[in-house]
């Protein structure tokens, strides 16, 4: 049987706790399937420590590292046997198969960089834009991949699952610019979100909560710009950010979260700043143009005056 560490860097325990939500398979599948190693809050027979003499005396092999929380050689927080977590995974990077960057914090360097002024803190393979974070942009593991990123404030459990299960059943994961799983992160965030027809018409939300409305022109949505699949693989198998009124900050995106004004739209003459990937400007005012020219006044009552 395959087996999994996973170790925590500078993290909220996020990603853990998404993980503790999983369906098909659920958290304990998932881990009939692979063994765990050691987790900092599920083991309680094995230590870190041990676990770590065994793997550098090549007495137990690793195929799954698992990564959550940005990376620091800063000693003030390191880990069991007084290793920062930068040299933990300095020493296991050439006896693993494939390491996997769990979240936004261990993918890009999310707020933990944010917040330093040390460029030292930092995801695994990026630091935000820039290809390079602890390891270098060309390091890969014995499998032949680099860091394998699946982002998010959290991840979704089922991304994780999913690309563990690809990855034991032997099939290839083609990886995007950024190293996240293509076959997941190659949708946006908008795709298969239910008010795509407020989208279209221009048909404006104005406040957070309700069914109606776009929420791209006034409140902030970034899910024509974000890659994440939250409108076809749900959030608790239900709901999305969108689908309860809330609108998509974008954080499975190497700028989360640089970006201010999470929930308003930036605009320049009533032009937002950042229009829908793929889109000019121009071509987004000429369709908005054109929409706004016209009515659908079914979109213009609330749903549940509508026949």
């Amino acid at each position: 049987m395959k087996n999994l560490l996973w170790i925590q860097g500078l993290s909220c325990n996020g990603n853990t706790q998404s993980l503790l939500n999983a369906e098909n398979p659920y958290f304990y599948e998932l881990f009939q399937k692979v063994e765990l190693l050691y987790h900092p809050s599920f083991s309680y027979r094995e230590n870190l420590q041990t676990v770590l003499k065994r793997i550098d005396s090549d007495k137990l092999k690793v195929n799954f590292l698992v990564v959550e929380g940005a990376v620091t050689s800063d000693m003030k927080f390191h880990r069991t046997g007084n290793y920062t977590i930068a040299q933990i995974l300095q020493k296991l990077k050439d006896k693993v198969d494939y390491i996997i960057a769990a979240g936004n914090c261990a993918s890009f360097g999310n707020i933990p960089a944010t917040l330093s002024c040390n460029p030292d803190v930092t995801g695994l393979q990026f630091r935000f834009t820039q290809k390079g974070g602890l390891f270098p942009s060309d390091f890969k593991t014995k499998s032949g991949y680099p860091i394998i990123n699946i982002p998010g404030c959290p991840m979704h459990p089922a991304w994780f699952t999913q690309t563990i299960i690809a990855l034991l059943e032997g099939r290839k994961i083609v990886l995007d610019s950024f190293n996240r799983p293509k076959e997941l992160f190659m949708y946006l965030s908008h795709d298969g979100c239910i008010r795509n027809e407020y989208f279209e018409w221009k048909v404006e939300g104005e406040e957070f909560g309700h069914k109606e409305g776009c929420l791209f022109y006034n409140l902030g949505c970034r899910g024509p710009m974000t890659h994440a699949p939250c409108n076809k693989i749900l959030w608790n198998g239900i709901s999305s950010k969108t689908r309860a009124g809330m609108p998509c900050i974008g954080c499975t995106e190497f700028d989360f979260p640089l970006r201010r004004n999470y929930f308003e739209t930036k605009k320049n003459i009533g032009i937002p700043e950042e229009v829908p990937l793929g889109v000019t400007k121009r071509a987004y005012l000429t369709i908005t143009g054109v929409a706004k020219t016209f009515k659908n006044e079914r979109l213009n009552k609330k749903l549940e005056e509508t026949d």
